[in-house]
């Protein structure tokens, strides 16, 4: 709503929509600064973080206005959690009081009626980031990841839980998993007071149940080489929901296509066996995204896409499979005879590693190609660079392929979805691992003959517009490219970021300036005599 997010109730069937937040109320958190999690509600209780004062606010289900519940100032909140029966909330919050120090980052305590005036009660610190406070059913614990320099949430995390007091007091502090080569996501806890969480420490994002006693090694629900995880670029993401039956809802990807499942009950005798994971359901998306119970605890809902189905937002019974759109993103309206559907592919990688992308071949029912040509390449580099190319409907990608241009979008080594050693390939390797990548991806369709070696094209956006340039500077296989907000000095985005992403590049770099080397070597904008093709920048 011009440009604004609006946070919308609408009855189980996705009717009777209404907004809750009227105008100038944008629902955005700024933490991290590309936030999330900036709404929570329980009961008629609504909660959010407005993106322009970052003040929390209330309201109800009614969309009575608005009251803030937080002071002004530059204190930012996220990652939302409400106790309605003891009037009061978690939250992460960030500080930026202090404009020549790092943002201080706590988790907080908060009254439901404010007005808060001290930002909340900290009850958890200590460590550079916090994420994801979770309440037990019954409210006497809580469950949170925390984080240090130089990781990002992705490399290791470290998740615990404690019994709190109504006071926020907390009491019997205990580390449950994780570490610096262990990345968690997504803790929660069952209806018996278990917590679950996604865990990598196999070499892939699996789900884990704790015991009921201290100190209990966790349980692998999900023991298979897929993943349940997702890099934590902002709060609130889901792949997984605990239902009133006791099974559990939950999404995975493997070669980049995601499902959705269901791992019934431990009594259930239908449950899937672990050399097979959780049971699919039968829908017709190969994306899903925000994975949760509805408040019935019956039925689930999640984001849901495919190449031909624009993201929309689904309810799925959790017993029978049955689903319904509840709303859409955008109505496609595109005839299916020009509609590209993508072909996973792999290739071998000049470092001996199997790469993947997706295939897009050319797709217009009205024309046809000359006998014997191959169509131009247009080859896709995602951001992040720690993310993934999604399967779901993109209209550039159509937008391309309706006109005669082949697309291969690139989950170049880095990307996630595939186990952490391919996650891992870019360390140190960024600016050289995603360009032999994209290179060799692109040499792979020429040699089996589905593109034209002479109209080869690169083009991406944020860290993808880092790989278009370095493609374009480093290497002679592109004839042209477009970056998208790319990245030319990367020492200048280790002099002027945000917190979250301080450090980031001591990973994928080194850390700087001890590695200034090898920033300036890999800087396009140092070799700028390099480049021999046609260029154009968007900024």
């Amino acid at each position: 709503d011009s440009g604004r997010c609006v946070l919308v109730r609408a009855g189980a069937d996705g009717d009777c929509a209404v907004d809750l937040t009227p105008a100038p109320f944008n629902v955005r958190s700024r933490v991290h600064e590309y936030g999330g999690g900036a709404w929570a509600a329980s009961g008629d209780i609504v909660i959010f973080s407005h993106h322009a004062d970052n003040r929390l606010y209330r309201t109800d289900l009614a969309g009575t206005t608005p009251i803030p519940i937080t002071p002004e100032g530059d204190l930012r909140f996220a990652d939302l959690q409400i106790d309605r029966a003891g009037n009061r909330l978690v939250a992460v919050r960030e500080d930026h009081t202090f404009p020549d120090a790092e943002a201080a980052n706590t988790i907080v305590l908060l009254t439901l009626d404010g007005p808060n005036s001290d930002g909340g009660q900290i009850i958890i610190s200590g460590t550079d980031f916090v994420s994801t406070p979770r309440f037990s059913p019954d409210r006497t614990e809580l469950a949170w990841l925390s984080w240090d320099h130089p990781n990002m949430p992705w490399d290791g995390t470290e998740l615990w839980r404690a019994r709190i007091a109504v006071d926020g007091a907390l009491s019997n502090v205990e580390r449950v998993a994780g570490g610096a080569r262990e990345s968690i996501f997504q803790p929660g806890w069952d209806g018996e007071g278990r917590l679950l969480f996604v865990s990598d420490r196999t070499g892939w994002w699996n789900l884990y149940r704790t015991g009921t006693t201290a100190g209990a090694e966790p349980e692998p629900l999900t023991p298979v080489q897929r993943e349940f995880g997702l890099p934590q670029w902002i709060f609130g993401m889901s792949t997984w929901a605990h239902l009133a039956d006791g099974s559990i809802a939950c999404a995975w990807t493997s070669d980049g296509i995601w499902s959705l499942g269901r791992i019934a009950p431990d009594s259930a005798a239908d449950r899937a066996p672990d050399e097979s994971g959780p049971v699919p359901y039968t829908l017709p998306f190969t994306h899903f995204a925000s994975v949760c119970a509805d408040p019935s605890g019956s039925a689930v809902t999640a984001l849901a896409g495919s190449a031909s189905e624009p993201m929309r937002l689904i309810r799925i019974d959790a017993a029978t499979g049955e689903w319904v759109t509840l709303a859409t993103s955008v109505d496609s309206s595109i005839d299916e005879a020009f509609l590209s559907i993508p072909e996973p592919v792999s290739w071998t990688a000049p470092d001996g590693a199997t790469s993947h992308g997706f295939y897009y071949p050319p797709a217009n029912a009205e024309t046809r190609p000359p006998d014997g040509a191959r169509p131009p390449l247009i080859v896709e580099s995602h951001g992040g660079p720690t993310g993934a190319s999604s399967t779901a409907f993109d209209i550039g990608i159509q937008f391309w392929t309706s006109r005669g241009f082949a697309v291969l979008d690139v989950n170049y080594g880095g990307s996630t979805g595939y186990g952490r050693a391919y996650r891992e390939r870019l360390n140190g390797q960024w600016g050289i691992v995603d360009v032999d990548d994209c290179v060799s991806g692109a040499a792979a369709l020429v040699e089996r003959g589905l593109v034209d070696p002479g109209r080869l094209v690169i083009r991406g956006g944020s860290a993808g517009g880092y790989t278009t340039l370095a493609a374009l500077t480093f290497r002679s296989v592109f004839r042209a490219g477009v970056s998208y907000y790319g990245i030319g000095d990367l020492e200048a985005m280790v002099r002027d970021t945000h917190k979250f992403e301080s450090r980031y590049l001591d990973g994928l770099v080194g850390p700087w300036p001890e590695a200034r080397a090898t920033y300036v070597a890999r800087s396009p904008i140092h070799h700028v005599d390099q480049l021999s093709s046609a260029m154009i920048l968007f900024q």
